[in-house]
């Protein structure tokens, strides 16, 4: 919060008036008067909500979007020698056709040089093309059709290097839901391969990539794996620092920079350094729907949902009464998860129903989660239907609600041993436990039981998308089941 007002304070008369006016004109007058009051007006944000008449969610909101209309205000403005250049990239077959020989060469040789200035690749190509085309009679012929070769081989190598990321994404998306032990081992071969493409040239965008990837394989598949060429996992994150400040013009990498804001919230959190991780938190938090929705070709978004789950989790364990019902109504207000991304669909899914959950709506956390199960077609994830179902069954038991309770647990159990119990194991923990719930013992008998049971569970098999990794059966969590 303090970071964007220290921002807003310090525009200049000339930027501060063009983003106000560019707000009124889009019909943002809110946002507007909220640059105001943080540009000319000492207040509290109290004061501010009550000034623009609106509650702390929309509040919230209104920052967050004010925040990414200066970005992109900034962001125009420093693309614009680029986007010039681009328009005389498009305008080059004009000049081909019309100019003489010597002008259009002059013409491709200082787009040649502008274009390698902001790294275009792709629009070099174009130029080494027509270049190689005038030189068809000259000793540089082949000096361009080199030039021409290389840079459509590198063309080639980026494409890879970006399905490779978005192939394996996917595929951690299978691994995620199924803990299957081969496809972990193709996790790794991909980690592999995308070296390898990187190592074909020294370009910072293949780097970019390579370490989109290898950072996230070395905090969910292997902690020993690292590059070949890398001392450790901070040196990576330096390097990619040191990238995006050369090219700070480039819009491709000022986008990246969300996907490495993430990354190393997920790293200092698994290495339980939490005041690092909090740095990063926040922006990550104010952008959720727009991460969640764009940025899955080069991570997996899904963890960001999963993560904050496990810190409504630790508030309420500090007692803080809070919960992220309304948070996740107005962070997703626009967000339409896509079926057919099980992974995605599935934990928002329950992401939502675990808000109403918090809230103490149970009834509405089962609407949520039987919709959930009507929509997502879970043929080849079986455990992930039995996952759900357990959280169901959860909102049942605590409802009261003992027929449905009764029919979902055989449903479970039933499938429990379809899967094999060894493979399933947290789950016949689970049941126990809610069987015990419903039973007719004392509710501090019952406590006592569930929390023997629950002693016996053994984490280090539980798959990434569970039940125990997004509902941590806790005191409180653990005394209203035992009152049912």
């Amino acid at each position: 919060m303090s970071k964007l007002k220290n921002i807003i304070r310090q525009l200049t008369d000339k930027d501060f008036n063009n983003i106000y006016n560019i707000l009124m004109e889009s019909n943002a007058s809110k946002s507007a008067f909220l640059l105001k009051y943080f540009k000319e007006r000492q207040l509290s944000d109290t004061k501010i909500m009550e000034e623009l008449e609106v509650n702390a969610n929309a509040y919230y909101t209104l920052r967050s979007r004010l925040n990414e209309k200066i970005e992109e205000y900034f962001v125009e403005a420093m693309e614009s020698p680029k986007t010039d250049v681009l328009k005389k990239v498009s305008n080059i077959n004009e000049i081909i056709y019309t100019k003489r020989k010597n002008i259009v060469i002059a013409a491709l040789k200082k787009l040649e040089k502008e274009l390698t200035d902001y790294d275009l690749t792709n629009e070099l190509v174009g130029i080494y093309k027509n270049l190689k085309k005038f030189h068809i009679n000259s000793p540089d012929h082949y000096h361009y059709s080199q030039l021409y070769n290389k840079h459509i081989a590198f063309t080639l190598a980026l494409d890879k290097a970006e399905d490779l990321l978005g192939d394996y994404f996917k595929k951690f998306g299978h691994y995620y839901l199924t803990n299957d032990e081969a496809t972990k081992l193709e996790l790794s071969l991909f980690a592999k391969e995308i070296e390898n493409v990187a190592r074909l040239y020294q370009s910072h965008r293949l780097y970019v990539y390579k370490s989109a990837l290898c950072i996230f394989h070395h905090i969910y598949i292997d902690t020993h794996y690292l590059p070949e060429d890398e001392t450790s996992i901070q040196s990576v994150f330096d390097k990619i620092d040191k990238i995006f400040t050369t090219y700070e013009s480039d819009i491709h990498y000022h986008h990246l920079k969300i996907v490495f804001d993430f990354l190393r919230f997920c790293y200092y959190r698994s290495k339980n350094d939490l005041n690092r991780a909090e740095i990063y938190y926040s922006d990550l938090n104010e952008n959720a729907a727009i991460f969640m929705s764009n940025y899955g070709f080069y991570t997996f978004p899904t963890f960001l949902l999963t993560t904050k789950i496990q810190k409504q989790s630790e508030n309420q364990e500090k007692g803080f009464s809070e919960t992220m019902l309304d948070e996740s109504l107005e962070l997703f207000s626009d967000f339409e998860a896509d079926p057919n991304d099980v992974p995605k669909f599935a934990t928002y899914g329950c992401y939502r129903a675990l808000g109403y959950f918090y809230a103490g709506k149970y009834d509405q956390a089962v609407k949520v989660l039987n919709t959930l199960l009507y929509e997502l077609y879970l043929k080849k994830y079986p455990d992930t239907q039995a996952e759900i179902k357990c959280l169901l069954a959860v909102q049942y038991c605590l409802l009261k609600e003992y027929d449905q309770f009764n029919q979902l647990m055989s449903s479970i159990q039933r499938q429990i041993r379809l899967q094999g119990k060894q493979r399933l194991d947290h789950l016949v923990v689970l049941t126990k436990v809610l069987k015990t719930s419903v039973s007719s013992n004392s509710p501090k008998m019952k406590l006592a039981k569930m929390k023997m049971q629950l002693e016996r569970l053994d984490n280090d098999i539980t798959p990434l998308f569970s039940i125990f990794k997004i509902l941590n059966f806790n005191e409180k969590v653990l005394k209203a089941l035992s009152e049912v």
